[in-house]
């Protein structure tokens, strides 16, 4: 389905609100389980926004900016993953595979304007050392612009301008490699959550990751919302086991602190 001007400057609009959150990092709108959706009820169709939002969030999972690090773009990934399966009616997974490159290149335009946004310095630690609040948040602000700017620019060029030479490029593929490409995004959120996992895996909740691996891979389903609150009610129960025993040592603390050491006679 074609793409209206109307819905490649709505697209390129939210990607402004996208791409300053990705950049500042505030209110999270740039997750693609949100970019997705969005860009799904824009275009007209929640439904493949959602199940695209799903796909790409697990993908992105475990990438994360952090220091002077950049990953693939998640709000650049996220709007094209949707606009590509719109357009070429190929399935998500297909699509988030074919807007890697479009993440890709909005991650090395960041890159770039970290490194050019440096001719701001001086200015602003002069701002800085004359307590120039308005000349330094001008120079804060005419970065943010041109951040803005640049995401508004690639995905309306990418999601409009460009939408019939991304068409017929699909179209011109091989089965072969279409194939590919949706076994690749099947694996991509696999690969993903393996990324959080070696991060914030525990020994202790081992558990619980091969409890939720039986449960969703061996129980028939007919949709994953029993797995879900299954899921809810572990974290339930670890939660409130927390609180009792942080509760509990509270106690032992408040005790050793009014000179009660405890021990057999005392029943602590």
């Amino acid at each position: 389905m074609a793409i209206t001007l109307a819905q490649g400057l709505m697209l390129g609009i939210f990607a402004i609100f996208a791409g300053l959150d990705s950049w500042l990092e505030v209110l999270y709108i740039f997750r693609p389980i949100i970019s997705c959706t969005v860009a799904g009820l824009i275009l007209g169709d929640l439904q493949m926004g959602i199940i695209a939002g799903g796909l790409t969030e697990l993908a992105f999972a475990g990438l994360t900016p952090a220091g002077g690090t950049q990953p693939p773009n998640p709000a650049v990934c996220g709007i094209m993953t949707v606009v590509i399966a719109h357009t070429t009616g190929v399935a998500p997974a297909t699509a988030m595979s074919l807007s890697l490159p479009f993440a890709m290149l909005m991650q090395y335009i960041l890159l770039m304007f970290y490194s050019i946004f440096t001719v701001f310095m001086p200015g602003m630690d002069k701002a800085a050392e004359q307590a120039d609040t308005k000349k330094f948040g001008r120079y804060a602000y005419l970065m943010m612009a041109i951040v803005c700017a640049a995401f508004f620019i690639v995905i309306f060029l990418s999601a409009y301008a460009a939408q019939s030479p991304m068409q017929a490029l699909v179209e011109a593929m091989p089965a072969w490699l279409i194939h590919g490409f949706e076994l690749a995004g099947a694996a991509l959120p696999a690969v993903g959550f393996a990324m959080l996992l070696k991060v914030l895996l525990r020994l202790e909740y081992l558990p619980f990751l091969l409890l939720g691996f039986v449960v969703a891979s061996f129980i028939n389903y007919s949709n994953v919302l029993p797995a879900a609150v299954i899921g809810v009610v572990f974290a339930m129960i670890e939660f409130f086991r927390d609180k009792k025993n942080k509760k509990l040592q509270e106690q032992i603390e408040e005790l050793k602190q009014n000179g009660v050491s405890g021990g057999e006679e005392d029943g602590i």
